[in-house]
């Protein structure tokens, strides 16, 4: 698998979403920038991006049209940066795994994520790599829209911070590594 060359990681925008389930993808984006020094930028009104320099020079996204539609914008970005679909990379988070459980593959299906089905829709392809972090479980009789909005306790929220920050490393990792090797880096 190539070099990972774009970094997407999915959520909705604005403060009403921030700290949900659902923006674990931006949350881990916002914390590998930080231990970057890195600053985002807004890009064609449908994202916000941040550069890597050095030897990467890979660039992180964060959709601004919202979970269910960011394939538009990661399809845009690909096709500015002249990026292929195994130079990308999704991060997302996914109510299947455990809280505070990450899971590194190189392809797959949606697994029922909308941002997913969405980016597979419109780059034509579920092969590209993608970081699931887990959220879940998903409690018996409750409607997953509302659970994926729904804010962390104070309990879980410290098993979440921890993940975030494990998943900057592990961004890290695929980046100096590749997503192979990188698998063997989950903890």
């Amino acid at each position: 698998m190539p070099a990972i060359k774009l970094i997407a990681g999915l959520g909705n925008p604005g403060a009403k979403y921030g700290g949900t389930r659902h923006n674990l993808g931006f949350d881990a984006l916002d914390r590998f920038a930080e231990k970057n020094s890195l600053s985002w930028k807004s890009w064609d009104s449908s994202g916000l991006i941040a550069r890597l320099d050095g030897e990467s020079k890979a660039v992180l996204l964060k959709p601004q049209n919202f979970m269910n539609n960011s394939g538009q914008a990661v399809k845009g970005l690909m096709s500015y940066l002249k990026i292929k679909h195994d130079e990308l990379l999704v991060v997302v988070d996914d109510f299947a795994l455990p809280l505070g459980k990450m899971r590194l593959r190189t392809g797959g299906s949606a697994g029922g994520h909308n941002g997913l089905s969405s980016i597979i829709e419109h780059i034509g392809t579920s092969e590209f790599a993608r970081l699931r972090l887990g959220m879940g479980p998903l409690p018996e009789k409750t409607d997953p829209a509302d659970f994926v909005l729904s804010d962390f306790s104070a309990l879980e929220r410290k098993d979440a911070l921890a993940m975030i920050d494990r998943s900057a490393d592990l961004i890290h990792s695929v980046l100096s590594l590749g997503v192979e090797k990188a698998i063997s880096k989950i903890t």
